[in-house]
């Protein structure tokens, strides 16, 4: 183990909540996260005054100012914004459990809050001033992530001979869990391997299925040192390992620049979350695993080393990725099939599969792996209960 090793468990998360998800849900998305953070701290049974750390998304929109006046926190001597969209959940986490361990603060919330469902998709509005990198992939017709992550899925069927059958056993995995899930918007659509095989396409060689929901809605953690945490609530959930991570020549989804782009981010984040950590792959009883698209699950088992590079297409098969398999993942349904608000929704399943409450919950799980987005800069965590 590193030396280095300065938050495994010292940390706790304590306190959580979600808004209702739907595709037009009521309230701006500054009322929904001044809701779920009042809910989440309510969770945890701390006062909001107590709040002096804060944590969220560079894309999100409710500013940390008009947060804590709402609330009515007091002084706040921490706060961070996370770049790449789905890659910052779990990072969200760890800088207040950083924040916290090192004495910059007391009592951290993280949170996301977005109008997906019901707003403009992010890429309609690109125009002739584009930023790297989008200036090598949006003029030559790779105009939206699922384009970007078709490519990276046909190169990945063309190196290891994955097939669709796989991908179908990703989104049907999920597809079950939310269908165990009454928060889940796909809580009662079942879902047939037919169905998803006839499902259209969105970008070749994805489907319907192979993409994440559009969703409204709000999520929020609470984060306390594992001392404070003995007096919450709820039994605390430690952070025992955290990482971020991404490659040399590393560019954004497709990753043709990187000398293999079937290594992406999560081979340099898991670098940094499993030298830090008591508990390795192996020891993983559950994992929430970030899918936007359903390739992503395959590489990422790869990237956090739960088999070897180029086996993650099989390591689906045989029912592995479902409750009671191998290792069970999303079991909330994910972005698939539960909602989809840049991965937060899998730090919350992960604090409920520690305390026991998941609606698809793994007997005697003692730790679990949340993940965030694969093919960006990205984040990942390691949760173990008491």
């Amino acid at each position: 183990m590193s030396s280095q090793v300065s938050i495994q468990d010292r940390c706790a998360i304590v306190g959580i909540a979600e808004t209702k998800f739907a595709k037009n849900l009521e309230g701006s998305e500054k009322k929904l996260a001044v809701q779920v953070i009042r809910d989440a701290l309510e969770d945890a049974g701390i006062d909001p005054s107590e709040v002096d750390g804060l944590s969220s998304y560079t894309m999100e929109t409710t500013a940390e100012v008009e947060i804590a006046k709402n609330l009515g926190m007091g002084d706040i001597s921490f706060f961070s914004q996370i770049a790449y969209g789905g890659g910052g959940g779990c990072a969200t986490i760890g800088h207040l459990a950083m924040a916290i361990a090192t004495g910059q603060a007391n009592v951290g919330v993280a949170w996301r809050s977005r109008k997906r469902g019901s707003g403009p998709r992010p890429w309609s509005a690109a125009n002739v001033g584009l930023p790297t990198p989008l200036e090598w992939t949006r003029p030559f017709g790779l105009l939206r992530p699922a384009d970007e992550i078709g490519i990276l899925t046909r190169r990945y069927m063309y190196e290891f001979g994955a097939t669709r059958d796989h991908l179908a056993n990703v989104a049907l995995a999920c597809r079950k869990h939310a269908n165990m899930n009454p928060r889940a918007m796909m809580y009662e659509r079942t879902m047939t391997r037919d169905d998803y095989m006839n499902s259209r396409w969105i970008s070749e060689p994805l489907c319907l299925f192979d993409n994440c929901l559009e969703t409204d809605g709000a999520l929020a953690a609470v984060i306390v040192s594992s001392e404070r945490a003995k007096d919450c609530k709820n039994p605390p959930v430690f952070i025992h390992s955290f990482g971020q991570g991404f490659r040399k020549e590393s560019h954004t989804m497709v990753n043709y620049w990187c000398e293999d782009p079937m290594m992406g981010p999560a081979f340099a984040c898991a670098n940094q979350l499993w030298k830090n950590s008591e508990i390795q792959p192996d020891d993983i009883d559950v994992a929430q695993i970030y899918d936007a698209f359903t390739t992503l699950i395959p590489l990422s088992l790869e990237g956090y080393g739960f088999c070897k590079k180029g086996e993650g297409a099989s390591f689906t098969e045989n029912g592995a990725i479902e409750l009671g398999g191998r290792l069970p993942i999303n079991t909330s349904g994910g972005g698939l099939s539960e909602a989809y608000v840049h991965g937060f929704n899998l730090i919350n399943e992960g604090v409920r599969q520690m305390r026991g409450t998941s609606t698809a919950q793994v007997p005697q799980a003692k730790s679990c792996l949340v993940t965030s987005g694969e093919g960006v800069p990205t984040s990942a965590v390691v949760f173990r209960r008491d």
